[in-house]
């Protein structure tokens, strides 16, 4: 016989269940706690791992773009999205991409001719000069853009679009626009958006040096006052004029898609003695004036005058002078005859 109950029995049935329960949420609690802070540092770890990752990534790339100056397909289609600079022009920055677009536009096809030949000292010499012309021709567009906001002068897409049409049908050959953009790619490297954002760029400094150059524009007058009044005697006009302006002759017949800032395809849209007005360089360095002599179905015959455009290049190496233009990497020493 029990003398004593056990304290259970005073218990009941619904205190029982009750005391059953909290210690089973007891236990519970002892696996429920533990894994809520291995979750916590699971998210704490992962974060940790993506600023490192994310912190390797940016210092690769800022070595790769800054210090080892590569110029990859990569690094290109990087510079692309995120906006980084490779210069500052007069407080303008200068888009890395834009530098590299140049630059790989230069070199493609020497690259591409010298891998069947031993030429590696003289294309490592090749690439230094590129890379310092690359990098001085995107700091004057970069300027141009500057410019531009300042005076208010825009480039439509329309604008654009007619460039390219007119590149596509140079020398008066009716070429596919898709046979157009194999030529480009082959000799450049270069898909339709990157060709049409060049034509851009030129348009806009173009308009710019048009804008500002006002010896330029009084020259040109001068020379369509002359050309008017002596029946388009351009070698009189030289000679009247002087170092103001460039004489040429082609000395015979050259072809129409010749390469001159589009000179010979305005010649054979001419009949022999016609002569077309003033005209920008397809370039974007001077006015042209051409007059022609002698065509046949390819081939033209031409004189030409030009008024190049000095003020632009003499504000912008007065800024080099100044120290306005800021340079965040060393592809090559800045050549002596560059202007």
């Amino acid at each position: 016989m029990k003398l004593l109950k056990r304290k259970d029995d005073k218990k009941t049935e619904e205190e029982r269940v009750e005391e059953r329960r909290e210690e089973v949420l007891a236990k519970g609690r002892k696996f429920k706690y533990p894994l809520q802070w291995t979750k916590h540092r699971v998210v704490v770890n992962t974060v940790l791992i993506a600023v490192v990752v994310l912190g390797i990534v940016v210092t690769s790339g800022w070595l790769a773009l800054y210090r080892f100056n590569m110029t990859d397909e990569m690094l290109y289609r990087v510079t692309k999205i995120i906006p980084v600079s490779v210069a500052e022009v007069d407080g303008e920055s200068v888009r890395f991409s834009d530098y590299l677009m140049f630059y790989r536009s230069s070199i493609i096809s020497i690259e591409r001719q010298s891998s069947q030949k031993d030429t590696h000292g003289s294309i490592d010499e090749l690439r230094a000069q590129y890379r310092r012309e690359a990098l001085s021709e995107s700091e004057k567009y970069a300027y141009a853009l500057k410019l531009a906001r300042e005076l208010n002068i825009e480039v439509s897409d329309e604008d654009v679009k007619n460039e390219f049409e007119r590149h596509v049908k140079i020398g008066g050959i009716d070429r596919s626009e898709e046979s157009f953009l194999k030529i480009v790619s082959d000799n450049f490297g270069l898909n339709k958006s990157e060709y049409e954002h060049m034509l851009y760029l030129s348009l806009i400094k173009a308009r710019v040096e048009v804008a500002i150059d006002s010896k330029a524009n009084a020259t040109a007058s001068k020379v369509e006052d002359m050309l008017k009044a002596n029946g388009g005697n351009y070698s009189a006009v030289s000679e009247a004029l002087g170092d103001a302006i460039e004489y040429q002759e082609t000395g015979g017949m050259v072809s129409a898609q010749n390469i001159d800032g589009g000179r010979a395809s305005e010649a054979i849209k001419l009949e022999p003695g016609g002569q077309t007005g003033k005209f920008v360089s397809m370039n974007g360095d001077g006015y042209y004036f051409v007059k022609l002599i002698k065509k046949t179905e390819n081939d033209v015959n031409f004189v030409s005058i030009k008024v190049p455009f000095t003020e632009f290049d003499k504000r912008f190496e007065q800024l080099r002078t100044d120290g306005k233009i800021n340079e965040f990497i060393e592809p090559a020493p800045q050549p002596e005859n560059e202007q």
